[in-house]
């Protein structure tokens, strides 16, 4: 056992439990990270590990907001299906929350099915991840200073259409082609747009995160097989830990940051972090 290599894997496991949830991009982050700090592994196993790891930041998610989104009980049930027999255990309004959710997943889903290998073959690069961060760095700032002072036409997640959910299915689309974009601050942008308020974009993006990063998971767990090494099943153990463990702390602190604050201060890290991934490409660095 490499225990410098389980160093690494909590690492990448702080480094995805951070960026995960603020919108600048976990996923260029782990490829920064992977060119400054490789981990001793396959090319096709870090492929695997860069998705599945998020699972861990996934089940933060889960257990901090277990009453929204879980659609079964009595306790706590606002609109249930019927007033008495089985529909009384029903939230129905849950539901209709997954139904919105599932229909923001479409998009992502059918590109990143066909087209998976392709993106990651010519987009998942240090070029790529510099120019998303600054582009989206920028819309961020663009968006937070047209929107100064202006009323969210949807404050709650029950205004959320399946329009709507549908528009910012397409938005998340962009992060699943282009990594740097964040996947994270490509809905929340969308959502921003839409009319969406902040708290209420953060919420969405967190559920939307549930089937994406399962789905994703499941999928690249399939194309790499599960012959681990030990090795292997510890440094994913160890990095999915560390996610879950870090992501409940960042959660809890970006819902309490958006109630005070706007997103421009992530985009201007944005534009500053792809301004040095340039540089240090330029210099050969990367």
């Amino acid at each position: 056992m490499d225990w410098f290599e389980i160093v690494k894997a909590v690492i990448f496991g702080i480094v995805e439990g951070i960026t995960e949830w603020l919108p600048i991009s976990s996923t260029g982050h782990m490829i920064l990270l992977n060119e400054f700090l490789p981990l001793d592994v396959s090319k096709e196993f870090y492929s695997m590990f860069e998705v599945v790891i998020q699972l861990g930041a996934i089940l933060a998610v889960v257990i901090l907001f277990w009453k929204q989104i879980w659609p079964f009980g009595r306790k706590d049930n606002a609109k249930p299906l019927a007033s008495s027999g089985a529909g009384a255990w029903i939230k129905s309004d849950i539901f209709v929350l997954w139904f919105h959710i599932l229909v923001s997943c479409v998009p992502a889903a059918i590109v990143g099915i066909l087209f998976d290998e392709w993106f990651e073959k010519w987009f998942y690069n240090y070029q790529t991840v510099a120019i998303m961060l600054i582009l989206f760095g920028v819309a961020f700032i663009m968006i937070e200073n047209d929107q100064k002072g202006a009323k969210a036409r949807i404050s709650s997640l029950s205004g959320i259409t399946y329009r709507t959910a549908l528009y910012i299915g397409i938005f998340q689309l962009i992060a699943a082609v282009f990594p740097g974009t964040s996947r994270s601050g490509a809905t929340i942008v969308g959502a921003l747009i839409l009319g969406v308020s902040r708290t209420v974009a953060a919420e969405y993006t967190f559920f939307l995160a549930i089937p994406v990063m399962f789905g994703a998971s499941l999928l690249k767990l399939v194309k790499f097989g599960f012959d681990f090494s030990p090795q292997e099943i510890v440094i994913l153990a160890v990095g999915m830990a560390v996610a879950f463990l870090v992501s409940l702390f960042v959660i809890r602190f970006l819902m309490e940051y958006i109630k005070k604050h706007d997103f421009e201060v992530f985009g201007w890290y944005r534009i500053v972090l792809g301004i040095i991934v340039l540089l240090a490409g330029l210099l050969g660095l990367l």
